[in-house]
């Protein structure tokens, strides 16, 4: 998952990044709202961390610009402004959140994994056939057995479940996950991909990773991909 932090105060965007990293998360980070706005036409984010007091264009204006173009990445906004009228103001104009500096970074993680979390699901466990990825307790399960995976076999694998029975290319999959140079990319991705079919696929007579030759990778229940 890929998390663009828009916040000009280096410090607490150094730290956010830092701990949004060891969360497995893929983040970029920008100091004001032109830089933003560029970022977020040129790249595909799954969620935006917005700081409501940012240069050039604040964050309120740069939601509502978003929200005008019918950009629905979710936002959550942050700011050292508390009133209940500033938070009214950024939930009208399109935040799907809104935390109050200071804040616990623990709660902004929480916060995160619901607006993330498929709207459908009431649980952050994804489940194909007897595969099940809890990503509360990042735990991976095949037929009620742990499968001990690398944390880039755990992003990849959970990638793929997110987008079960889709294809997805390693374009996406580098620009969500890595973002490496297409070479190096293809080459790592492939790797996993092998990596994974050896921990989840074998010895089972259906296998749920499939590649699609010319176009990418796809996890499905379905042999006939």
């Amino acid at each position: 998952m890929k998390i663009l932090i828009v916040e000009d105060d280096i410090k607490i965007s150094a730290f956010l990044e830092k701990g949004l990293i060891e969360e497995n998360y893929i983040v970029d980070c920008c100091y004001d709202g032109e830089e933003a706005s560029y970022l977020i036409t040129t790249n595909s984010y799954d969620l935006i961390i917005l700081d409501l007091m940012i240069p050039y264009i604040d964050g309120i204006t740069l939601c509502k610009k978003l929200r005008e173009q019918n950009n629905n990445t979710p936002i959550i906004m942050l700011t050292a402004k508390s009133s209940i009228e500033d938070k009214v103001t950024g939930l009208n104009i399109g935040a799907n959140d809104y935390l109050s500096k200071p804040f616990s970074f623990d709660e902004l993680i929480a916060r995160i994994k619901v607006q993330l979390r498929d709207g459908k699901s009431l649980t952050n466990v994804l489940q194909i056939d007897d595969l099940k990825l809890d990503s509360d307790k990042m735990l991976v399960t095949k037929n009620d057995k742990e499968i001990k995976l690398s944390s880039k076999e755990y992003m990849l694998l959970e990638y793929l479940m997110i987008n079960k029975d889709k294809v997805v290319t390693e374009e996406m999959i580098n620009s969500s996950l890595w973002n490496m140079d297409a070479q190096t990319a293809s080459n790592i991705i492939s790797v996993y991909v092998y990596r994974l079919r050896k921990k989840i696929d074998k010895d089972s007579d259906i296998k749920l990773i499939h590649t699609i030759r010319g176009m990418g990778y796809k996890i499905s229940q379905n042999n006939e991909v």
